[in-house]
Parts: C-alpha cells; structure tokens; sequence
C-alpha cells in the first residue's frame, strides 16, 4: 500500500511518500526551486525539452520531486557554471548523469569533518523519537550535497556515534538499530542506481566469519564502486572456505575484508593463518578497528592495511588507473 503524508513547513509542502516500505522526500518545484537557486521556469524546461528530471505528479496535480533529482538539478547547474551546455548534458543520457553525480566532485576525505550541529540535532531528534522529525532532517541534508560527502559527513559519524551511545548505554538497541537500517538503505539504493562496471577491476568486499558489523563494509562498497570497480559484495560472517571459493570462481583483482571486532592476539592469528592461502593467490587488504588493533601482526603477513579513507582511496585509483580492464567470462 502506498501512503502519502503531508507536513507545513512555512507557507510551504513537503511530502513524505512510502513506496514498498521505504521512505522518500518529495519536494513541490518552489521548494526545488530554493533548494537548487534555479528559476521554476528554468526547471520545467529542463523537463519539458530535455528531460533531465520526471517529477511525479501529486492527487492534485503538483509537480513532485525526488531527493534525486533536487541533487541532479544542483549538479547540472554547476556542471553548466563550468562552462557545460544544457544541450551537451542532456545528450549524456538522465542515468549516466545521475551516475556521473555520485561521483562527482568528492571532497578530499581528510577534508570531510562531521556536520557537527546536523548530527547533535539528529541525535536529539531520537530522544524521545520524532521519527518525522529525524528522518526529515536526514533526508534533507543528504539530498542536496553529493552522496560520497554525505556519507562520510553524516550518515557514517551518526551512526558511529549511535553505536558509541548503544555500547554506553545511552540509547536502546532498537534505536541503533533504527539508525543502522536508515544508512544502508541509503548504500543500498545509491548502489542500485549506479551502472554496473563489468569491465572494470574486480573487487571483492566482505566481512570475514564472525564479523557481524556490516556497514563500514558496505561504505567501501559503494566507494569501490564509484571508483569504476566491478564490486562484489558478500556482506557479513562469511566463512574462509566460501571466500576461497568464490575467489577461485571470480580471481579479484582485490579483496577488501572488513574487521570491526577487536580480537585477542591469539585469536587474530588464528584468523591471518586461515586468510593465507586466499592472501597467497589474490591481493588482499583489511580495514577498521579490529584490522588497526593488529597492524603489528600484518606485517609478517602478505595482507595489507588499509586504516582510512583516503588509503582506501588512494588503494583504488591506482588499481583503477594501473590495470587494463577485465575480460573475465561471469
């Protein structure tokens, strides 16, 4: 069933619709209007003649318009400050600019500091829970920067300090969970829009068996992605045996290994040890806490670390840039 919620804002609309269960910000053309400095008339002929964006319409008949396309209206606008045509823009194609929008532009990730205020008020928001309140605030503030920004400004520090809340005590289980299930269903359905790179390396990216914290695993999905990688995720708590297989099956050009928990010594080298075999055949690299908390243990290994975002970044652009591209039968 599809239900539609309105709230004022202002003299203003702003619509809330549930499609399939899952949460959307609409926004009528004046408020895309103030959102993306572009005139209502400039808006509806990029629709009208070219294409760029296909508001739905409400019961009323009021141009509706997605979190998406407020963002892909921004990007075009600043493609065309750059010196772009809205002829040569519209030519691309609405799903290879859309593509091109994710990527484009990222900020540098040392550069990337929390939205500190957006991320208290947030918190706020869930003590007692104004769960329209919450996801307004983040809907709104993620659709109208790029999505790599948002990530690693908003959605990745709310819900690492949620977890840091949880383990203090501060905030219930539901409630990190509630927040955890919000960010990756924002991975998820960035990733489902972007083209699938077949030809691009391939990069394997789970998290190892007994590793239940997935979604620092699924960031580095989507960043692999946008890198022009052919990504395959296999999410939480898999066994070192289906690993090897499915290596043997796909031969990655890298495999990205999630660790979160910290382990004892002991432990940790019972793990390195299993990963040998997969690590003396494919090129292997591990990420998080957990991978930081054994990084003296690594180097009598052939795995490596990858301790932040700009290593992982610089990891991928020279994959990226140094192999030819994959002709791999799937």
């Amino acid at each position: 069933m599809r239900q539609v919620f309105f709230c004022k804002i202002f003299d203003k609309h702003w619509t809330l619709k549930y499609n399939d269960g899952i949460k959307m910000n609409v926004y009528r053309i004046h408020m895309v209007a103030k959102l993306t400095g572009l005139s209502k008339d400039v808006i509806r002929v990029w629709e009208r003649r070219y294409g760029l964006v296909k508001p739905s319409r409400s019961s009323n008949h009021y141009r509706e318009y997605s979190d998406e396309e407020v963002a892909l209206l921004r990007f075009v606008k600043a493609q065309i400050e750059q010196g772009a045509t809205i002829g040569g823009l519209a030519a691309e194609g609405h799903d290879a600019l859309v593509a091109r929008m994710r990527i484009a532009t990222p900020v540098a990730p040392a550069e990337q500091t929390p939205h500190d205020r957006l991320l208290n008020d947030l918190i706020g928001s869930l003590d007692p829970l104004d769960k329209a309140g919450f996801e307004r605030k983040l809907n709104g503030a993620v659709a109208v920067i790029p999505f790599e920004e948002g990530l690693h400004r908003i959605l990745l520090p709310l819900q690492r300090r949620i977890g840091e809340l949880w383990h203090e005590g501060r905030v219930k289980v539901g409630i990190e969970h509630y927040v955890t299930k919000l960010v990756q269903q924002k991975l998820f359905s960035v990733m489902n829009q972007m083209p699938v790179n077949e030809l691009g390396p391939r990069v394997l990216i789970a998290c190892p068996e007994g590793e239940l914290h997935e979604i620092g695993a699924q960031a580095v999905a989507y960043i692999a992605a946008s890198h022009g990688c052919h990504v395959y995720y296999l999410g939480p708590n898999l066994p070192t045996s289906e690993l090897l297989s499915f290596c043997d099956r796909i031969s990655p050009d890298l495999i990205l290994l999630s660790l979160i928990d910290i382990k004892s010594e002991v432990d940790a080298l019972r793990q390195l040890k299993d990963l040998e075999p997969i690590a003396s055949q494919w090129p292997v690299a591990v990420g998080g806490q957990g991978a930081r908390a054994i990084a003296h243990l690594l180097r009598n290994t052939k795995i490596d670390l990858v301790d932040d975002l700009a290593a992982l970044h610089n990891r991928l652009t020279v994959l990226t840039s140094s192999r030819k591209p994959s002709h791999h039968s799937q």
